[in-house]
């Protein structure tokens, strides 16, 4: 609204002092002349009476407009491309709107001088035959004097010099010294009329030289008040620079929400990208309906990626059970003709055992690594199957804490509560999993710290913890810890004989039984892996 009544005004105004231009003939008498401009200053400065009331609508406005603006200069990114073509736009729109402003200021301006430099030029061609008129029914200096009354206004001063630069004839309000006596004394005064600013008010002041019947008279000076004029014109420009700046300002919040919605595309790409898993690349897809033709190609080519990662995911898992399946039947023959030669080698020497031990050592482990990828590929097909049945984990914990007396070098605490807990969920899973985590505790904590298994119940949900003692493990492991092949500590791992697929296995069955494991550790005082499972409701 602000910006249409800018760009309907403003031509409307300009066309209004053309037309007072157009009013303008040099065969106008002059009191026609300055009484229609009177009249026409007096409606236009009438809209003066706005300026204060506009000017403070407008810091109220602008104030709301930018006070949010200006909470918020920690949230803008200067790498943005929403902010980049923000700035870019207004920016642009900003210095076309301002010059498209500061032209018509000046052509303004422009209008209004040329007006009153053609009424003066008038004056200044017409005077001598006023004064050669006057002088034929009275004295030369009579008539000089006659020619100056009849041109002076309230606005308009008229003066004469003799060729020896005295005053011959003057206007009243100078005789009277009421208004303009600084302009006698001024000596820059041109040929052409020239605006210049004297004691607070702005004059237009120009000089010709004056012949009467062939008698040089000195030369005729003329000045024009045009204080009130210039004064409309500065409240105008202040309104029309209020305007611009509100204009400005409004076209930025437009052109931020406009560019923030035309991003909303691709925010909405990197969202569903964001939660894309390598389990869910063949049902994953980019649906964009009102989205533009270039973001839906974007959206398109990210769908035939998404393909093609879901196939080579589909034959990474296929390749890698085929070859687990495969190379854990020899494993296992190898195996047990290892342990056969072991229990009938009696006539073994020492390094030829240690030999065998070695390599059963490493058979073993490596057909656990491989039954591991099994589990996982069976996972991640939906093969893997699980016999969900009622347990009362007080019970199972206290057959568990029995079995594993075989730790006899460490120290297990189990802290079982009274009240009978009861959860749906496979027990063998269950128990490997605990296993597996008791045991990746043993293996990352000193021998003389105890390792701590915890049951505690919440209103929907039971608790299981296993707490050590150990190293501890860093935050950045912290969110790959359960990643298949990530090893914390690569030398330790080795050392130990950890292949990176326990706490693999242990998140895929604990999720298999509607669960969810969480970890909190601190480098130096140890780990605590937290498996919350679901109560089963009676």
């Amino acid at each position: 609204m602000l910006i249409s009544y800018l760009f309907l005004s403003l031509p409307l105004l300009t066309s209004r002092l053309t037309s007072f231009q157009q009013k303008l003939s040099f065969t106008s008498r002059k009191n026609h002349l300055y009484g229609s401009y009177s009249n026409i200053l007096s409606v236009q400065c009438g809209t003066r009476a706005l300026h204060p009331c506009l000017l403070l609508l407008s810091m109220k406005f602008l104030d709301r407009l930018f006070q949010p603006l200006l909470r918020l200069p920690h949230q803008i990114n200067a790498t943005s491309l929403r902010v980049r073509l923000t700035l870019g736009v207004a920016t642009v729109s900003a210095l076309g709107l301002g010059t498209v402003a500061v032209w018509i200021s000046w052509k303004m301006q422009n209008i209004l001088i040329e007006t009153h430099k053609q009424n003066i030029r008038y004056i200044t061609d017409r005077f001598p035959h006023d004064v050669e008129i006057y002088s034929d029914m009275v004295t030369l200096e009579t008539g000089l004097q006659k020619a100056i009354d009849n041109l002076t206004d309230n606005k308009t001063l008229l003066w004469a010099k003799n060729p020896q630069g005295q005053i011959t004839a003057e206007s009243m309000p100078l005789k009277m010294g009421s208004n303009g006596q600084n302009l006698l004394a001024f000596k820059q005064i041109f040929s052409q009329p020239e605006l210049q600013y004297l004691n607070g008010r702005y004059w237009l002041l120009c000089t010709n030289s004056l012949k009467v019947k062939g008698v040089n008279l000195g030369h005729i000076y003329i000045a024009q008040d045009i204080t009130g004029d210039q004064v409309m014109f500065f409240s105008l420009m202040i309104n029309l620079g209020m305007a611009t700046v509100i204009a400005i300002g409004i076209m930025t919040v437009t052109i931020a929400w406009y560019v923030r919605h035309s991003l909303q595309p691709l925010q909405r790409i990197s969202q569903l990208t964001e939660s894309i898993s390598a389990e869910k690349l063949g049902e994953a897809r980019i649906d964009l309906k009102n989205a533009p033709r270039e973001v839906k190609q974007l959206a398109h080519t990210f769908d035939q990626m998404l393909n093609r990662l879901s196939e080579a995911w589909e034959h990474q898992r296929q390749l890698l059970s085929d070859v687990s399946h495969e190379l854990r039947t020899p494993l296992t023959i190898v195996s047990g003709y290892l342990q056969s030669a072991l229990r009938r080698g009696n006539n073994l020497t020492a390094t030829q055992r240690e030999a065998l031990e070695i390599a059963l050592s490493e058979a073993d482990r490596t057909i656990q690594l491989l039954q591991d990828l099994l589990d996982l590929a069976r996972a991640d097909s939906g093969r893997m199957h699980f016999h969900l049945e009622p347990i009362i984990l007080n019970d199972w914990l206290k057959e568990v804490m029995e079995k594993t007396q075989k730790y006899a070098d460490r120290q297990i605490d189990f802290v079982i509560p009274c009240d009978p807990i009861t959860i749906q969920a496979d027990p063998v899973r269950l128990r490997q999993v605990l296993y597996n985590l008791i045991d990746n505790g043993v293996k990352y904590s000193d021998a003389q710290t105890p390792i701590t298994v915890k049951l505690e119940a919440q209103q929907h949900s039971c608790i299981l913890q296993v707490c050590d003692r150990g190293i501890g493990i860093s935050l950045p492991d912290q969110a790959r810890i359960f990643e298949r092949f990530y090893r914390a500590d690569e030398a330790r791992s080795r050392s130990t004989g950890g292949t990176g697929l326990g706490l693999a296995i242990v998140k895929t069955l604990v999720e298999g039984m509607d669960g969810h494991i969480s970890l909190s550790s601190q480098p130096g005082q140890g780990s605590i892996f937290s498996i919350t499972l679901p109560l089963l409701q009676k």
